[in-house]
């Protein structure tokens, strides 16, 4: 755990102030961390730098092994005031006391993840082409996330999409979209550039040697180039914040 105060530029933990609902909390969100079961003093680290969601991603896990986790993870984003989404396991999400849940374009629709997590929880999805951003409009979800933007060993087999596919986003989108896949300290300015205003990470802050300094520079990036879009397109804001 990371010592109260130990970081004087890093968010710290307000368990006193109730915090937004989940779609105001989503609608201010920048810094997205996809990532496995880690230590508490890693998760504390990213989160005090700035870390808005967190995507608990283990595939193959026991259901009690992955509601353990997930509600180790719910607590200290609790404390910071995060989002925790428990990827492609709709039915867990309550009994994990998750904040929503991630699917894939191969993993259960849309529909049936909404009917299983129910209205007050969020839904995201995964999509890698113009189409699939279109057809977004038309389904129940929350976000998107766009990519992958840079080739990334996490999705191997998925081809690079480009920031072509986030310039095509920041106009289209009907929801908020997170840019995802092989985004860095090194190529989050472009990123942000091509119109991201949110960005997924994985190994930005996995393999990080300090996860917190990591994420207040990656925020940092967005920041220094805000005015681009943020994934709503004009005349879809209503929907942010309904829930």
């Amino acid at each position: 755990m990371l010592a109260l105060g130990s970081c004087q530029t890093c968010r710290m933990p307000n368990e006193l102030r109730q915090p937004p609902n989940r779609s105001e909390r989503l609608a201010r969100a920048r810094l997205y961390l996809v990532c496995d079961e880690r230590p508490d003093g890693f998760l504390e680290a990213a989160l005090c730098g700035g870390v808005d969601i967190v995507q608990l991603r283990v595939k193959g896990a026991e259901d009690a092994r992955l509601v353990a986790a997930a509600r180790r993870f719910a607590e200290l984003c609790a404390a910071y005031g995060a989002l925790l989404i428990l990827n492609d396991r709709p039915d867990l999400v309550a009994a994990a006391g998750a904040d929503g849940v991630h699917v894939g374009q191969d993993d259960m629709s849309v529909a049936d993840a909404r009917s299983l997590v129910g209205p007050d929880r969020l839904v995201g999805l995964s999509t890698h082409t113009l189409e699939q951003v279109d057809a977004a409009a038309k389904l129940d979800v929350d976000y998107i996330g766009v990519g992958p933007v840079y080739a990334t060993p996490t999705k191997p087999g998925r081809p690079a999409v480009g920031l072509g596919l986030v310039s095509y986003a920041t106009t289209r989108a009907p929801v908020p979209f997170f840019a995802i896949g092989g985004v860095n300290e090194q190529n989050v300015r472009a990123v942000a550039e091509a119109g991201a205003g949110r960005v997924a990470v994985v190994r930005a802050l996995t393999e990080a040697p300090d996860p917190s300094r990591t994420a207040l520079a990656l925020r940092g990036a967005l920041t220094a180039c805000a005015g681009g879009g943020v994934g709503v397109a004009a005349g879809q804001e209503e929907r942010v914040g309904s829930t």
